[in-house]
């Protein structure tokens, strides 16, 4: 199984921390980002991985040689233009298909996502329920929600809890839940991305919900999760950390 971790944002939003470094290189307890995230998928099993680059990319590319990939294989592409999720793995996509289990799905983790979430068990309710994609999703508060029907599968999306959703597949009820930056894909998704240049890949889930694909939400309310966008959520996983609320597997 192969991964991809998205690493090439501005990490305009970590600023001061971002202002000589790219997020990737942000540093929880002495280890970085891109660290932390890439020993969680080695853990998993993944030794196989593609990373997007663009602000300081350099500094990614020559960190990743000097601790030797982590014992992994790590591909980089480098964005010349932000691309967003959606056209980074687009862009990327030749990683997976040139893989000798191209069938097989493969993980999208942002890499300013710190969580415990079962990546195992995420795999495992992808493949029993043959998804297109299957999305960590938790009920928290959030500016963007996704919406999911009875049976877990997506059917719109609403900014805030007091705007009118966007649905592309009806539904009697519906649950807002905030997406948590994992995804399990499965390589078919890949072709049927048509957006072109730059564009969110939330947008294609929604639109291929819309046409009948099947994209699951994997609830993970149980799990540690922190999105470190924030100087400050940095400082409060590093007080996590040390607090023993959370282990890091480094």
């Amino acid at each position: 199984m192969r991964a991809m971790i998205l690493a090439a944002g501005l990490g305009t939003r970590l600023r001061p921390l971002t202002d000589d470094r790219p997020k990737a290189l942000v540093e929880v307890a002495g280890h970085t980002l891109l660290e932390i995230t890439l020993r969680r998928l080695s853990e998993f099993g993944i030794r196989e991985a593609i990373v997007n680059v663009h602000h300081f990319a350099d500094m990614v590319v020559e960190y990743l040689k000097k601790n030797d990939n982590f014992g992994m294989r790590i591909e980089i592409s480098r964005e010349e233009v932000l691309l967003d999720a959606g056209g980074g793995l687009k862009k990327a996509a030749w990683f997976f298909l040139e893989a000798a289990d191209s069938g097989e799905p493969f993980l999208l983790h942002n890499v300013d996502v710190l969580s415990t979430i079962d990546l195992d068990r995420m795999v495992k309710v992808h493949r029993q329920h043959q998804a297109l994609a299957t999305l960590a999703v938790q009920e928290r508060e959030t500016s963007r929600y996704l919406l999911f029907d009875e049976q877990n599968q997506l059917c719109g999306r609403r900014a805030g809890r007091d705007r009118a959703p966007e649905i592309v597949r009806p539904s009697k009820e519906t649950q807002a839940l905030a997406f948590s930056g994992v995804h399990v894909i499965s390589p078919r998704c890949l072709a049927l991305m048509t957006e072109q240049g730059a564009f969110s890949i939330i947008a294609s889930y929604l639109r291929l919900a819309g046409e009948g694909e099947k994209v699951l939400a994997f609830r993970a309310d149980a799990y540690y999760w922190k999105d470190l966008g924030k100087p400050e959520n940095v400082a409060q996983a590093a007080e996590d950390v040390k607090e023993k609320r959370l282990q890091l597997r480094v």
